[in-house]
C-alpha cells in the first residue's frame, strides 16, 4: 500500500496538482469563481449561473448556444494550460526531451480541467431538468452541442502545437543530439539549476500510457528551459485570439446571430485576464505585486483625466452643448428653478389634467374611483410579476383599472412591466393591436435580458475603444447601459422604441395614466423625477412652499434640464435609470455641472410609496371633491411581513460583518417598515375613502423565491405566473374589483 501510494504521489499529474495548490494561488481563482458562479454561491443574485447553465444564443437555449458556449470553455482551458506550463515549465525541465511537449504537459495537467467540467455536466443537465425543464431529448442534444464545441477547439488547438513542436525539433534537436555537446554550445552557469523541480517519477504519455521519467533523454536545464520557452509565445497568440474574438463580436453585437452567449464571453475575457496574469508572473516575477500596483494608477490617472469614463449616457439628451449652456446642480439653481410659482403652476396644470380624465371616464356628476399605482423593483422578476397582475387585474375588471388609474410609479423591475403595460393599452387604443389580454406580451416580459448585458460589459465595455453610435439625433458611445435598452425594444417588439414626449399629450389629456419614473441622485440622494408632464408639485414638501429656503428632495427632469431636449429622452434610457443595479448597469451621468450621477430609484424607495403618497397628500382636496374612492394598488415583489430573512449572530462572521453591512443587507425591510407610517398618514390626511390593496409575489415554496435578476428560468415564470392566483392575492383582486366597479 505505502508502495502503491508512493507512486500516486510521484506521479506527474499529482505533483501538478498539488504545484499548482503551493505556488500562485491566483490562478486558482479563476476556477473557483466558476465554480462558485455554476452553483449559484457566487453573484446568485444578478443570475450570473444562468449564464453558464442556460446560455442563450439567438434568444434561446438551443444547441448552438451550449456549441458556442464549449467553444469558449475550451479556450478557457487550453489558456489556464498555456499560461500555467509558461510559470511551471521550469520546474518540469525534463518535459522538454518529449516529444510535443506541450501536448504532454496538458495531459498531465488535465485534473482541474476534467473535475470541473464533470461537475459542470451534472449541474448544467440538473438545472436544465429542474429549471428550464427541459425534455431528456433536449438535454442530451444540449450536451452533446458542449461537448463538441471543446472537441473542435481541441482539436484546432493540438494542430497548432503539433506544428510548433515539429518545426522546433526541426531547428533545435537535430543540432543538439546529446548531452556531450551541452557545454560547447551553451556554457556552463549554475543559476541556471532550479533548486524547485517537481520529483515526479511518472508522467503520462501522448498515447495516455504511463511513462518512466527517468526514461527520458538527461539534456542540460539550460536546453529544457530552451525548448520550453519556445513554447512561450502560445500565450501571447491565445489571449490575442480571444481578444479579437470578443471585439469582432461586441463590433456587430446589434446583430443577434453574431452575438455570442454571455457566458462564452465571460469565459473569452477571463482567458484574457488570465493571460496577462500569467505574463505579469512570467515576467516580472518578484516585481509582479508592484507592475500590479503601477497598472491600477495608470488607470486611475487615466479616468481622472476623462481618458475613458466607466459612467453611461442617457440616449436621446443633448450633451453637446456648450458648458454655459449646462445648468449648475448646487441648490441656489434647484431654488431659482423650483420656485413657489413654478410649484403651483405645475400644480393647476395636473388638476386640469385630473378634470380632464374625470371628464373622460363619467359625463355626468357622478365621481369616478382613481386608483394610483405603486410598484416594486426586483429586476426580470418584479417585471414579469408586475405586467402580469396588471393584465389580470384590468381583464376581470372589463378594463376598469386601466381607465380608473391617472398615475403609475415605483422602481427598477416593476416599471419595465407597468410601463410595458401602458404602452400595450395605449397601443390597443390607438388600434395599434387587437388583443391587449393576448398571452404573447406576458411572454415577451418574461424573456432574458442579462445575456446581452453580460455580453455587452465583457466585449465592448472593458475591452473595445471603438464604440461611437449614432441615435435619436446625438452621437454617443454604446455601453451595456445601450445593450439592455437594445434588448429591451426587441423583447417588446419595439413598442419601448418611443422618448417620452412621445406619452405626453395623451397624458396631459387624461387618455392614459401618468408614467412618473424615477432615480436616486447619487451626488446628493435627491429623487430625480422623469415624466411627460410637469412635476414640480412633487419636489419638495407643501409646508414649506413658501420658506425661504425650502428643503428640495426631488429635481424635475424636464425643468432642470429645459436645454437639454428632455422629451426626447428615450423611454428605455429613462426606465434604465430607474433600474441601474450597481455594477450589472452602469451610473448613468447626466449634462450638468457637476454631472448629475444616476442609479437605481430603489436605493431611495423601492416601492413607489413616497412618491405616491405625496401625490396623494398634494391633491387631496380635488381628490375628495371629486372621486368616490381613491385605492392606493401596491404591487410588489416580497411579502409585506416576510421582506427580510432572519439573521442570528451564531458565528464570529456574523458578529463582525452584520453591524458593517445591516443597511444594505436590511434595506429593502427598512423601507417596508418605514412606508408603513406614511400609509397611516396618507389615512389622516382627510383625502376620503382612501383604501390600501397590496399583490404581492408568493411563491409556492418559501424557500425557492425567484432569483432577483434580469433571468427568469422556466419554472420561476410558472411560479410568478401562478401566484396571482395565491388566497392573499385572490382576496385582495376582489377587494380592489369591489371598489372600482
Amino acid at each position: 500500500m505505502k508502495r502503491a501510494l508512493r507512486k500516486v504521489y510521484y506521479f506527474l499529474p499529482v505533483q501538478l496538482l498539488l504545484l499548482h495548490f503551493r505556488k500562485y494561488q491566483l490562478l486558482l481563482v479563476f476556477w473557483l469563481i466558476l465554480l462558485l458562479t455554476v452553483t449559484g454561491r457566487f453573484a446568485s443574485h444578478f443570475g450570473a449561473s444562468s449564464l453558464f447553465l442556460a446560455p442563450e444564443y439567438s434568444g434561446s437555449i438551443n444547441f448552438m448556444s451550449m456549441f458556442l458556449l464549449g467553444c469558449a470553455m475550451c479556450v478557457f482551458i487550453m489558456t489556464w494550460h498555456i499560461t500555467t506550463f509558461i510559470i511551471h515549465s521550469k520546474r518540469i525541465p525534463y518535459m522538454g526531451a518529449t516529444r510535443l511537449a506541450f501536448v504532454v504537459y496538458t495531459f498531465n495537467n488535465s485534473i482541474i480541467p476534467l473535475s470541473f467540467l464533470t461537475f459542470f455536466s451534472f449541474v448544467t443537465v440538473h438545472f436544465q431538468w429542474f429549471n428550464e425543464q427541459y425534455s431528456v431529448k433536449d438535454i442530451v442534444l444540449l450536451q452533446l452541442g458542449f461537448y463538441l464545441g471543446i472537441i473542435i477547439i481541441i482539436l484546432v488547438s493540438f494542430v497548432y502545437f503539433f506544428r510548433v513542436s515539429r518545426d522546433f525539433f526541426k531547428t533545435v534537436l537535430s543540432k543538439i543530439t546529446n548531452p556531450s555537446r551541452i557545454r560547447g554550445f551553451i556554457p556552463y552557469d549554475s543559476l541556471d539549476y532550479e533548486i524547485d523541480i517537481l520529483p515526479a517519477q511518472s508522467y503520462l504519455s501522448v498515447d495516455l500510457k504511463i511513462e518512466s521519467v527517468s526514461d527520458l533523454q538527461p539534456y542540460h536545464p539550460r536546453v529544457m528551459n530552451t525548448i520550453l520557452r519556445r513554447h512561450h509565445r502560445n500565450v501571447i497568440f491565445a489571449a490575442l485570439f480571444s481578444y479579437i474574438l470578443l471585439l469582432v463580436s461586441g463590433a456587430f453585437m446589434d446583430i443577434p446571430l453574431l452575438r455570442v452567449p454571455a457566458g462564452a464571453s465571460f469565459l473569452l475575457f477571463f482567458s484574457i485576464i488570465l493571460g496577462v496574469a500569467g505574463a505579469f508572473k512570467y515576467f516580472l516575477k518578484s516585481w509582479e505585486a508592484l507592475g500590479w500596483v503601477m497598472l491600477f494608477l495608470v488607470l486611475s490617472v487615466m479616468v481622472s483625466y476623462k481618458i475613458f469614463d466607466l459612467r453611461s449616457v442617457a440616449y436621446g439628451v443633448n450633451y453637446k452643448q456648450a458648458p454655459t449652456n449646462q445648468p449648475e446642480y448646487n441648490y441656489e439653481t434647484l431654488h431659482n428653478i423650483f420656485s413657489k410659482n413654478k410649484y403651483l403652476s405645475d400644480k393647476k396644470i395636473e388638476e386640469t389634467r385630473l378634470q380632464l380624465w374625470k371628464n373622460k371616464i363619467t359625463n355626468d356628476s357622478a365621481k369616478p374611483p382613481l386608483v394610483i399605482i405603486s410598484v416594486s423593483g426586483g429586476g426580470s422578476r418584479s417585471a414579469y410579476w408586475t405586467f402580469h397582475a396588471l393584465q389580470y387585474i384590468d381583464s376581470v375588471t372589463n378594463g376598469r383599472l386601466f381607465k380608473s388609474t391617472v398615475l403609475i410609479t415605483g422602481a427598477s423591475g416593476g416599471m419595465i412591466g407597468a410601463a410595458y403595460w401602458r404602452s400595450i393599452q395605449d397601443a390597443n387604443d390607438r388600434g395599434i393591436l387587437n388583443d391587449k389580454y393576448s398571452p404573447r406580451y406576458q411572454n415577451n416580459m418574461g424573456k432574458d435580458l442579462l445575456n446581452s448585458i453580460i455580453f455587452s460589459l465583457v466585449s465592448v465595455d472593458l475591452v473595445s475603444p471603438f464604440n461611437d453610435i449614432s441615435l435619436a439625433g446625438y452621437s454617443y458611445t454604446r455601453d451595456r447601459g445601450y445593450a439592455l435598452e437594445q434588448e429591451l425594444i426587441r423583447n417588446t417588439d419595439g413598442m419601448f422604441d418611443q422618448n417620452i414626449g412621445y406619452f405626453k399629450e395623451r397624458e396631459a389629456t387624461g387618455k392614459i395614466p401618468m408614467l412618473l419614473i424615477n432615480g436616486t441622485i447619487i451626488n446628493d440622494g435627491r429623487k430625480l423625477l422623469i415624466s411627460g408632464q410637469p412635476v414640480s408639485y412633487l419636489t419638495q414638501p407643501e409646508y414649506s412652499i413658501s420658506d425661504p429656503l425650502p428643503p428640495i428632495d426631488a429635481v424635475d427632469f424636464s425643468a432642470f434640464y429645459s436645454r437639454q431636449n428632455p422629451y426626447n429622452l428615450r423611454l428605455t434610457s429613462a426606465l434604465r435609470m430607474n433600474a441601474t443595479f450597481p455594477f450589472i448597469l452602469p451610473v448613468v451621468k447626466l449634462p450638468s455641472k457637476p454631472r448629475m450621477n444616476i442609479m437605481d430609484a430603489g436605493l431611495s424607495d423601492n416601492f413607489g410609496t413616497d412618491l405616491s403618497s405625496r401625490y396623494l397628500y398634494v391633491f387631496r382636496e380635488w381628490i375628495r371633491n371629486n372621486t368616490s374612492e381613491t385605492i392606493f394598488l401596491q404591487i410588489r415583489d416580497t411579502r409585506e411581513n416576510d421582506v427580510s430573512s432572519n439573521s442570528d449572530e451564531s458565528s464570529l462572521a456574523n458578529m463582525i460583518t452584520d453591524p458593517v453591512f445591516v443597511i444594505q443587507n436590511k434595506w429593502e425591510a427598512l423601507q417596508s417598515y418605514a412606508q408603513d407610517y406614511l400609509k397611516d398618514f396618507s389615512k389622516s390626511s382627510a383625502i376620503g375613502n382612501l383604501h390600501f390593496v397590496t399583490l404581492q409575489y408568493v411563491p409556492k415554496e418559501s424557500k425557492k423565491v425567484a432569483a432577483l435578476n434580469f433571468h427568469l428560468t422556466q419554472k420561476e415564470k410558472e411560479d410568478l405566473f401562478q401566484s396571482i392566483y395565491n388566497p392573499e392575492n385572490k382576496a385582495a383582486i376582489d377587494t380592489l374589483v369591489k371598489y372600482i366597479k
